[in-house]
């Protein structure tokens, strides 16, 4: 198994749900990390608690990842702080659900603009270190939902399969670099984004958690290098 000690890391959407369990677990496994996300307060609060428990460096940055020129800015400054990008976790994302003629465009188009879309411009920003160094890890964290549609998720599920998509493209393109390119396939998960939707989470000791995910990236980061998980799905045994 790889050792991912000393390994730097750069989070999105790292201050809550699945980014901030990816932050603690790889932190725990001595992981350098550039954190994103759009609340600078809740990067700064978890940068304090994983570097006074880990003994690990942290950096911060905030930034919206549908502005390109704000990711890009983040990303390169992450990088010049980090001295390197091995490891890219885009988990960035949003979620409204509605039928496809009564939502707003709007909305719908944001959706995809966070969860597609940013999770492009921060792999264009970051991929060039990556090439540079010839190796790297890239893990975009879709959903079940990206695999089938479903009444009401027009916009999520499109967003999701579009990244999916883009995962197996873009490692097509960059393994003869000896960079990785995973994307993982949770099915729903007990976070703030499921319960401000009112999606069923139930039992906190029967439903997943963002740290299970985490486990999942982690050993999915720990497979020798000559070796990757294209694609990882994790489900909930037995929910409510």
């Amino acid at each position: 198994m790889l050792e991912l000690k000393n390994q730097t890391a750069v989070i999105t959407g790292a201050g809550k749900g699945i980014g901030r369990a990816a932050a603690e677990a790889l932190a725990a496994e001595g992981v350098h990390l550039g954190l994103i996300a759009r609340t600078a307060s809740d990067l700064d609060a978890l940068a304090g608690e994983l570097k006074e428990k880990y003994g690990v460096n942290v950096f911060t940055a905030a930034a919206d990842v549908s502005v390109r020129a704000d990711i890009e800015a983040a990303v390169n400054s992450l990088h010049d702080q980090l001295g390197a990008i091995d490891i890219l976790i885009n988990n960035a994302g949003i979620a409204t659900f509605g039928k496809l003629a009564e939502m707003d465009p709007e909305e719908w188009e944001r959706i995809i603009r966070v969860n597609l879309m940013g999770a492009y411009y921060t792999t264009r920003a970051a991929l060039p270190f990556m090439l540079e160094q010839n190796s790297g890890s890239i893990l975009n964290v879709a959903s079940t939902a990206g695999e089938r549609g479903f009444a009401t998720g027009s916009a999520y599920c499109a967003s999701k399969a579009a990244l999916i998509s883009l995962s197996e493209s873009l490692m097509q393109e960059v393994r003869k670099s000896n960079i990785r390119v995973t994307a993982l396939t949770p099915s729903t998960v007990n976070t703030e984004l499921a319960s401000s939707n009112n999606l069923p989470i139930g039992d906190e000791d029967r439903m997943m958690q963002p740290e299970d995910v985490a486990d999942l990236a982690i050993a999915t980061l720990k497979l020798p290098a000559r070796v990757f998980v294209k694609s990882a799905g994790i489900w909930t045994t037995n929910p409510q």
